[in-house]
């Protein structure tokens, strides 16, 4: 379908607000992370790009991929939704690309709130990243989205249950989450006792957000994650029906 085509379909479904493209993965998605259902109270709309698996978004990074997230993108726009957000980080990398090809506001990465964050911080603290892979997170992810390559940052062990779960190594039982909360509190402490002029925490994983209260009882810092970010992205978006 061509974009004159587009513009000229009415949505499918109305309401919607926001849609997420999805990973295709088959990990447990715990409530409070951007891909279970009750954690959101505005209406969302998913849908995964086959073929976009934690290791060629994350390792691989994302070649071969813009195309069908872009085309997924259109899908939901078509469907009604009027903005899209992603279910990883790394896909930083696609921000420019996806905004300059979609009619709606794009957020593809909770990288995006790092410049904004940063200014709010008192003089002399900067900003540090928690992500699930340090190695994979390059200089090129953070340009992508406007953040100093100088930005502190600390990734999930590659041993850790987490790393292993969120890349569909294994599968977690209900007794692993308090695993999970405690490595990312672990990962948390580490990261703000080899930077001490780290003032907040931005979690670039989108698996994440179910351990931030944690991470904010266990440092004292704020921490901001992509389901904070996508609340506040969708009320700006979201239609008020009288």
């Amino acid at each position: 379908m061509d974009t004159n085509d587009r513009a000229l379909q009415r949505p499918v479904v109305n309401g919607l607000t926001l849609g997420i493209l999805m990973l295709d993965t088959r990990f447990v998605r715990f409530p409070g992370e951007i891909g279970n259902g009750l954690t959101w109270s505005t209406p969302v709309q998913f849908k995964v790009v086959r073929g976009a698996t934690p290791g060629r978004v994350i390792d691989d990074e994302g070649r071969g991929l813009l195309g069908p997230f872009i085309e997924a993108a259109h899908e939901l726009i078509d469907l009604g939704v009027r903005g899209i957000a992603t279910s990883c980080g790394f896909l930083a990398l696609f921000q420019r690309e996806m905004a300059e090809a979609l009619p709606v506001p794009v957020a593809t990465s909770s990288l995006l709130q790092i410049p904004v964050v940063e200014r709010m911080l008192p003089k002399g603290k900067r900003v540090g990243i928690l992500t699930i892979n340090r190695e994979a997170l390059t200089d090129r992810h953070l340009a992508a989205v406007g953040v100093d390559a100088m930005t502190p940052i600390v990734g999930m062990a590659d041993n850790s249950l987490f790393r292993r779960v969120f890349t569909d190594q294994v599968l977690p039982s209900a007794t692993d989450f308090a695993i999970l909360e405690q490595e990312m509190v672990d990962a948390a402490r580490t990261l703000v006792a080899s930077y001490p002029d780290v003032g907040a925490i931005v979690c670039e994983c989108t698996n994440m957000p179910p351990f931030s209260r944690a991470l904010r009882a266990a440092t004292g810092l704020p921490v901001f994650d992509v389901v904070g970010m996508l609340h506040w992205f969708a009320a700006a978006i979201q239609l008020q029906w009288r």
